[in-house]
């Protein structure tokens, strides 16, 4: 709970700013609240009420301090900075997300703020049927965002304390459908790695000629969240987390990190 994700957008960003209450009404707030959710810390046994605390704490650190808000305004970017990382279209297509490249920028200005992990869903990639459309209108735009974001960090000195993954969550078919696009395929996928203090350079496995099937050193999704994990401090060989029933189980099934990268 304490680790979920917290999505600032829309109207949710007015709620980052005291309006009208002062820091000792605050403060009365918080301790209401507190007894609120005293009575139910005997009966939690999935350390729910814990992470709640830790969630209220940062919501709280969040209405009494500007940091996350002023990082949130991309606006206060030197012109030339914004131009590389481009603009953006609001238009959302399907069930997916916009393609701002505005929140490339966003996520730099965040982690220099203190946040430790930032996600950025850019535009809709479930090509069923207009493949090549698609992916002339989208991939330069993701291509500039990314690649600003990677540039940006390296002239700024981040590259080894923050490492940038992108990807989704499968492949696409190796074959063209009747609609000109491409089905779902968890056969194979790909993903790229920045940052982190890795050896980049390289292109880790290979697939047969059609991108069906893994020819060359298949890398597991695991091996990549086992990477990541690495990298901030997490030791997969002995860390777990707990089920419903409270048994542990290690959080990459075994995998360790990818070795050509570490």
């Amino acid at each position: 709970m304490a680790h979920k994700s917290f999505r600032p957008e829309g109207d949710g960003k007015a709620d980052m700013t005291l309006k009208g209450i002062s820091l000792d009404r605050l403060k009365d707030r918080m301790g209401l609240l507190q007894s609120f959710d005293q009575f139910r810390r005997d009966v939690d046994a999935a350390g729910l009420m814990e992470g709640m605390d830790a969630f209220n704490q940062q919501a709280f650190g969040i209405l009494t301090s500007s940091r996350l808000a002023e990082a949130l305004d991309h606006t206060r970017e030197p012109r030339r900075t914004i131009e590389m990382y481009g603009k953006g279209d609001t238009g959302i297509r399907g069930d997916a997300a916009p393609r701002i490249l505005e929140q490339f920028l966003v996520a730099r200005r965040l982690v220099e703020a203190g946040v430790r992990v930032v996600t950025v869903a850019f535009s809709f990639w479930d090509w069923h049927g207009n493949n090549y459309g698609n992916a002339r209108s989208d991939m330069p735009m993701f291509d500039q965002g990314v690649s600003a974001l990677i540039r940006d960090l390296h002239d700024r000195g981040l590259d080894r304390d923050v490492a940038v993954c992108a990807w989704g969550e499968f492949g696409r078919t190796p074959k063209i459908n009747k609609d000109g696009g491409r089905d779902h395929w968890p056969r194979v996928s790909c993903a790229l790695l920045s940052g982190g203090g890795m050896k980049h350079g390289q292109v880790i496995g290979a697939t047969d000629r059609l991108g069906g099937e893994a020819s060359e050193r298949p890398v597991h999704f695991m091996e990549v969240l086992a990477t990541l994990y690495n990298h901030v401090g997490i030791d997969t060989d002995t860390a777990t987390l707990p089920d419903l029933t409270g048994r542990p189980h290690y959080i990459t099934d075994g995998h360790k990190p990818i070795r050509e990268l570490i």
